[in-house]
């Protein structure tokens, strides 16, 4: 936990420093966690399981990079709307044990109302 508390100071200080807050209101940070996660998408795309693979072993670096961007806006995100993110997290587990009991989907990709 303290090194999330740790991470989340310094994307703060980044942004403050450049006086980006006025720009990080909630609809701007989910858009830029979506733009991020398009272009993480992007090095997946049209790609075999095999393709990717070798993709990423020439590539980690750039897709390193773009999973961070989407972590770093998340963080930023949940501090800025006063949600303890590792607790929402735990909370969203519980609540997908009951949805996805292991016996009824262990080895399936159904979604919880197909059971």
């Amino acid at each position: 936990m303290n090194e999330i508390n740790t991470m989340i100071t310094k994307i703060k200080q980044f942004r403050d420093d450049r006086d980006w807050l006025q720009f990080h209101d909630p609809k701007n940070m989910a858009i830029s966690i979506m733009l991020e996660a398009s272009e993480l998408l992007e090095h997946f795309q049209w790609k075999t399981k095999e393709e990717v693979d070798a993709y990423i072993a020439n590539h980690r670096e750039s897709v390193q990079e773009e999973i961070a961007d989407i972590a770093m806006y998340l963080f930023e995100l949940s501090d800025n709307l006063g949600i303890d993110l590792i607790a929402a997290m735990e909370k969203k587990l519980k609540k997908n044990a009951v949805k996805y009991p292991v016996d009824k989907v262990k080895g399936s990709h159904k979604k919880y109302n197909q059971l």
